[in-house]
């Protein structure tokens, strides 16, 4: 018996899988309101029933897409930061890396393009702010622990570099593609000069 669940349970992680691939896939193509759950499922290679036995509708596949392009850009900041013993170091280097993902494609058009078309304006700051905005805070928190920013609240302080890096990522993300390198090098710029006043001299 344990056998046979143990198999529904792969079968049902792969359907879940496909599902989540697939659908990443046609929404950077089509976009989210031009492509149909019946398509994705066509597509992925399962049926209707199937869809619905994971996800509740079209937005809520979509936010699972949404989660997991999230969790990896948050590994990557988090991955930069903690190369560097220095935390000024690494603080830049998370930076850095929050700014690049405007560049990437997929992360460009499913999280900072189309997220906000699918899930709602406020569903989707919501959703950045929980995973950013947390990162930023433990980054900050760590700095000023150190003696190497000055102490200021430090919910305000995240709230307001979190939108200053989301507005950025979002510019990037939205120029044209020829424009995107551009861009990115004027955001860090402006990102650098805006944390550096920060610092402890």
């Amino acid at each position: 018996m344990s056998r046979v669940l143990s198999r529904r349970q792969q079968y049902s992680e792969e359907t879940r899988e496909a599902l989540l691939t697939t659908a990443a896939e046609l929404f950077v193509e089509k976009g989210f309101t031009k492509t149909a759950l019946a398509e994705i499922a066509a597509a992925a290679q399962v049926t209707r029933g199937a869809v619905y036995h994971h996800f509740a509708d079209k937005r809520d596949l979509y936010r699972a897409v949404m989660e997991r392009h999230e969790e990896r850009a948050m590994a990557s900041v988090t991955a930069a930061f903690l190369e560097h013993e220095d935390p000024v170091d690494g603080a830049f280097a998370a930076m850095r890396a929050y700014l690049d993902h405007g560049l990437e494609p997929d992360y460009a058009e499913l999280v900072l393009r189309q997220g906000p078309i699918a899930l709602g304006w406020e569903e989707w700051q919501q959703a950045e702010e929980r995973g950013h905005a947390g990162l930023i805070e433990q980054i900050l928190t760590s700095l000023m622990a150190a003696g190497r920013i000055t102490p200021l609240p430090i919910e305000p302080l995240a709230a307001v570099t979190f939108t200053a890096l989301s507005r950025c990522a979002m510019d990037i993300a939205g120029s044209a593609p020829d424009d995107r390198e551009r861009v990115r090098e004027e955001c860090g710029q402006v990102m650098v000069r805006l944390l550096s006043g920060l610092l402890v001299r």
